[in-house]
């Protein structure tokens, strides 16, 4: 594909995905974007052959960038520190810090906005969405079973409940930061389940 092409193609992605953030994929139409990319529907379907192909295409992009960058953050917190309990701070602080000093609310994750229309969606999509919410279980349980036994919790916890908080924090957040037009209200919230990790594995007093 020629640069010209690849711009175009990468242009419909981000307006698609911008719009998806705002709207949702349902109230999304097709004109509608054709008609904010000033595109024809011959330019569109050079590229995508309908709009659930593009919908795969945003999706796949999206848990690409998602499992690239928790791949990166982890692999960060492993090399600054050898200890479990400081790769996990160092790991949720590192998120935190992607959504310091917004001037706006973060539109969201794409991720959610597919799964809360689910329906419109054939089964194939499943472990693509998945794949970063199971990479981010996985990953963040395996740090919290090394963290119990050097650091035994002050209250017993599951490790993948625990795990799976981190994600759920991220997409809690976004709704409500977009809902309240607060863009702190992110990272406000992710340190403050880095606070919660930090208390829970305290030794005891």
């Amino acid at each position: 594909m020629s640069r010209k092409g690849e711009a175009t193609r990468q242009r419909i992605l981000d307006t698609a995905q911008s719009m998806i953030l705002s709207r949702g994929y349902a109230g999304t139409s097709l004109d509608a974007l054709i008609k904010r990319l000033e595109l024809t529907k011959g330019a569109f379907f050079h590229h995508f052959d309908s709009k659930s192909d593009l919908a795969r295409h945003l999706i796949e992009r999206f848990s690409d960038d998602g499992v690239g960058m928790f791949k990166d953050h982890l692999d960060r917190a492993k090399r600054l520190s050898d200890d479990p309990l400081q790769q996990l701070l160092i790991l949720v602080g590192l998120y935190a810090e992607l959504f310091d000093d917004l001037t706006e609310p973060y539109p969201g994750c794409l991720l959610a906005a597919y799964v809360y229309e689910m329906q419109l969606f054939d089964e194939e999509l499943k472990p693509i969405i998945n794949r970063e919410f199971e990479l981010s279980r996985r990953e963040i349980s395996k740090l919290i079973d090394q963290i119990k036994r050097q650091y035994p919790p002050q209250a017993d916890v599951d490790s993948d409940v625990l795990a799976d908080m981190f994600m759920s924090t991220f997409e809690g957040a976004f709704v409500l930061s977009k809902s309240l037009n607060e863009p702190d209200i992110t990272a406000q919230q992710l340190r403050l389940y880095r606070t919660l990790i930090e208390t829970l594995f305290s030794p005891r007093q």
